[in-house]
């Protein structure tokens, strides 16, 4: 196997692939990148057995050849090499004699039938999206998964296919986050998923704002391919719960908020709050909203901001985190703030109908 390929592809591939690897995994194999060298193209793959991930390459091949190569070491290797050049040349023993202008390494491999096959899907439901489209949707939803393992249906969002409709949902039980849009999708194409959180993670990295992702959906198991990237996962077995169920069907005032302002406003009361007393208070007035946080110990806070308000006084209590997070992963100037009382859900929406957020109150401690 004999290769030359320009260093700035080779660095930017492998560290793509590399962060799939476990640092917890006892299989050196699975510390290594399988490398495949063929016609005018190297694809370079990694797999952790529940997330695997396939990158391509052009480069300029001299010898077809297949091996394995300890993904991070080589990464760190690349990244300090001073030319543009990289030339590999690997042995009948997987050993790799890497040259780059005056560098010269050796790096041990291990065999390629060590190295796990990536599954097949059988019989795939296809689906075509824009990447800055998923992308948009599982920004605005990431944040709410759970990370409580005993509930693993909620370590992931999941992702619905009905009804020429892609709705993708996070909750852990405190908040639950919903994004959805109309997509191009026939009958045949409908489907219902848990992503796991490692695939989310990947996919938030790999995504881009031009070009399509083409999601194949099979039994146990998806695949998302974009821009010579292919990544394979496994899907959470489960039933996700009714989420519809937490979602208030009516709500009886609205608030707007310019919602960098919020943000801002958050983000400071939220400076007087501890690990044991985690709520900002939100008390509505006439034409005002006073947001303030009182933690022992520590001390208070408050300001006030002028809202378009008419209802009866009321006042509301919020983990400030929960608050933030639906607010830093927005992009709308404006965000609206639904409620019915002190003890029911608080609902944030935006000017259109691709989204919601519902927080669950918190105790206001006299």
């Amino acid at each position: 196997m004999k290769f030359q390929i320009e260093k700035e592809k080779a660095l930017e591939k492998i560290q793509i692939v590399q962060n799939i690897i476990s640092s917890r995994t006892t299989l050196p194999i699975l510390q290594n990148a399988l490398f495949v060298a063929e016609g005018e193209t190297l694809k370079i793959s990694t797999t952790d057995l529940d997330v695997g991930i396939t990158c391509s390459v052009p480069c300029s091949i001299q010898k077809e050849g297949t091996t394995t190569l300890p993904a991070k070491r080589l990464s760190s290797i690349f990244r300090e090499l001073s030319s543009d050049d990289i030339h590999i040349e690997v042995d009948s023993k997987d050993a790799a004699q890497i040259e780059c202008g005056q560098s010269h390494f050796k790096v041990l491999g291990l065999p390629k039938d060590e190295f796990p096959p990536f599954p097949k899907l059988e019989n795939p439901k296809e689906i075509k999206l824009e990447q800055a489209l998923l992308k948009d949707m599982f920004r605005k939803t990431a944040y709410a998964i759970s990370h409580d393992e005993t509930r693993y249906v909620l370590n992931g969002v999941m992702m619905n296919f009905k009804d020429k409709k892609l709705t993708v949902v996070a909750t852990d039980g405190r908040r639950l986050a919903l994004a959805e849009n109309e997509v191009d999708l026939a009958s045949s194409q409908e489907a219902s998923v848990i992503l796991p959180t490692k695939a989310l993670s990947e996919l938030q990295r790999l995504l881009g704002e031009k070009g399509d992702v083409t999601i194949s959906i099979a039994e146990n198991r998806a695949s998302f391919e974009m821009d010579g990237i292919l990544l394979i996962t496994k899907l959470t077995d489960g039933n996700y719960p009714n989420y519809k169920q937490v979602i208030p069907s009516e709500t009886k005032e609205r608030i707007t908020f310019e919602r960098e302002m919020l943000l801002s406003t958050v983000k400071r009361i939220a400076l007087m709050t501890s690990d044991r007393s985690t709520s900002v208070k939100f008390e509505f007035s006439k034409d005002s909203v006073k947001i303030s946080s009182n933690t022992q110990d520590v001390g208070e806070a408050h300001e006030t901001l002028p809202v378009k308000y008419r209802g009866k006084d009321l006042a509301i209590a919020f983990n400030p985190d929960y608050v933030l997070d639906a607010l830093r992963n927005l992009a709308s100037d404006e965000i609206h703030f639904d409620f019915v009382d002190e003890l029911s859900p608080g609902v944030i929406r935006i000017n259109s109908s691709t989204f919601l957020y519902v927080i669950m109150p918190m105790r206001i401690s006299s």
